[in-house]
């Protein structure tokens, strides 16, 4: 956190590329460690972000068939499908939208890796698995539950839309409507 916000002053800025000529000559700058009870301070400004390997490590990924791959022409995506899941996998997985959001709440970057993945027909197979895998891990590590604040689009360095919160709410409930 720099002055009270995430990454800085910068829109879609990470802390690495905000240059001190941001700031006026003079000023003062404050410096802290993100906070929020999933990512505990080792020391200084070092967190520990391993819940969001946990959270990728329970179904951020896509099952595949060893052997030749498949000829790229073979599965069509349109290019506003390939568009919007290039958008949610743009999340560098900084914390910054856990930061910014008043209940540490991490639904922004698990709404960006499950929706990414759920676009992509590669993704489908484990779609409804990775849902309910996702969020139940998410609960698990102490992340808060989003109030729609909006406060993480607005600090997440890569734009990342709070959309994909959306999509990660119709994953889960498609999930748990479908559950065998």
């Amino acid at each position: 956190m720099i002055n009270g916000r995430a990454h800085g002053p910068l829109k879609n800025t990470t802390t690495c590329q905000l240059h001190m000529r941001s700031f006026k000559d003079g000023d003062t700058i404050y410096i802290e460690p993100f906070r929020a009870k999933a990512f505990p301070v080792l020391r200084d400004l070092k967190i520990d972000r391993k819940a969001f390997d946990s959270i990728i490590a329970s179904g951020g990924f896509i099952g595949a068939s060893t052997g030749q791959a498949p000829e790229a022409n073979s599965i069509p995506i349109s290019y506003e499908i390939a568009e919007e899941a290039f958008d949610a996998a743009a999340c560098i997985g900084c914390g910054a939208c856990v930061a910014s959001c008043k209940n540490a709440s991490a639904a922004l970057f698990v709404g960006a890796k499950i929706t990414h993945l759920a676009l992509l027909p590669q993704g489908k197979v484990e779609a409804s698995k990775r849902a309910l895998t996702m969020v139940k891990k998410m609960d698990e590590e102490g992340f808060g539950a989003c109030s729609d604040t909006r406060a993480c689009e607005i600090e997440c360095p890569q734009g990342i839309s709070v959309l994909s919160i959306a999509k990660m709410n119709l994953e889960y409930m498609k999930a748990l409507a479908f559950r065998k």
